[in-house]
């Protein structure tokens, strides 16, 4: 999985945002991601009345999608499960234990989500597979047979430049 250009291109973003979430029909999944950035041309300017709030905010820059920043498209054509936690709920855990590869889009060898999944579900046809994409939004995690298809859809467009 990780030597395809799709999975490299994917995991060579430095933060991602997930921008849509659908089952096109029964069984499949289709998730689309979008790159984002640390806009340093968009330095925080907010007024803030607590002096160390501010100092920590000094020289920060909003992490937004921008103009050049790529979109993708993920598409199981079947899945097991899967399961969307918001972000800062997810990363409230112990996961030294699990085993991956990758950056933000993740492939496990060995997880919670996987141990959940061998005790709570069953006549599975093949080994199941899990896969996970880190966003500042959401986590995602993806039980699946087969990979999905990656793909880039397009930079961003002007219009949309800075919407979170």
């Amino acid at each position: 999985m990780s030597d395809a250009p799709e999975f490299k291109s994917l995991n060579s973003v430095q933060f991602l945002y997930l921008r849509e979430i659908s089952e096109p029909r029964d069984n499949s999944l289709r998730i689309v991601v979008e790159e984002a950035v640390a806009n340093r041309s968009s330095a925080i300017s907010v007024q803030l009345e607590i002096s160390e709030l501010a100092d920590i905010c000094k020289g920060g820059s909003p992490i937004e999608s921008i103009l050049g920043c790529r979109k993708f498209e993920l598409n199981w054509q079947s899945y097991v499960s899967y399961l969307v936690t918001e972000e800062c709920a997810g990363s409230c855990g112990e996961f030294g234990d699990e085993v991956y590869t990758g950056k933000l889009f993740r492939l496990y060898t060995k997880s919670h989500f996987l141990d959940h999944l061998a005790r709570d579900t069953g006549a599975h046809t093949k080994p199941i597979q899990h896969y996970k994409l880190t966003c500042l939004n959401h986590l995602i995690d993806v039980a699946a047979y087969a990979p999905p298809e990656v793909r880039q859809i397009a930079p961003v467009s002007p219009s949309l430049s800075g919407i979170q």
